[in-house]
């Protein structure tokens, strides 16, 4: 089973090499913010706590978010394999999310993680803002702070999985092709 962590800040172009990947390899997506989205749309409980959090460009509650992906990852036991696309945010996150996968018998296979300076990142995000209808895309103090709470809290995660040996950087910036024939070499290695 393929398990694939896709990283990098706002902007970095998860969404979009996911789709990609997804396609060639036949895996099961998994977006915390699709999770998110489905969850506001709804308006549950959860949708409108998350949605004050992300509104603010802060992150979920870690015992949120975990409880909806091992939701999702019960629901889909059966796929090929996952592609974890802005999850996991903290090192707590992805402790959990190990111990989550070992329970059914499964490992994260590796973290490719999309480097992209922050002016591209906060070009990419407004330009994202003027068709996606995110809040926190269209105003540039929430978009500073989204980049600022990814150093402070989620980049320490690339150290984590660096550390068991399963980290590959991949340089994001360039055509959406040419970024995803380096990460599918990655794949195509595990």
């Amino acid at each position: 089973m393929l398990n694939i962590v896709l990283f990098g800040p706002p902007g970095a172009g998860k969404g979009t090499q996911s789709e990609k990947l997804i396609s060639k390899y036949g895996l099961t997506h998994l977006s915390t913010g699709d999770l998110f989205r489905k969850h506001l749309g709804e308006g549950t409980d959860l949708g409108n706590l998350a949605k004050k959090y992300m509104n603010e460009g802060h992150l979920v509650p870690d015992e949120v978010v975990i409880g909806m992906v091992e939701d999702k990852i019960n629901s889909t036991i059966s796929s090929k394999g996952f592609i974890f696309d802005g999850f996991p945010r903290t090192t707590a996150q992805a402790e959990a999310l190990d111990t989550m996968l070992e329970k059914n018998g499964m490992k994260i296979s590796g973290m490719i993680a999309l480097d992209v300076p922050e002016l591209v990142l906060k070009e990419r995000i407004k330009e994202r803002g003027k068709t996606s209808g995110r809040v926190d895309d269209q105003d540039e103090e929430k978009i500073n702070t989204r980049i600022k709470v990814y150093l402070a809290e989620t980049f320490p995660v690339a150290e984590y999985y660096e550390k068991q040996g399963k980290l590959q950087k991949i340089n994001g910036v360039g055509e959406i092709e040419e970024i995803f024939s380096l990460i599918s070499n990655v794949v195509d290695s595990y």
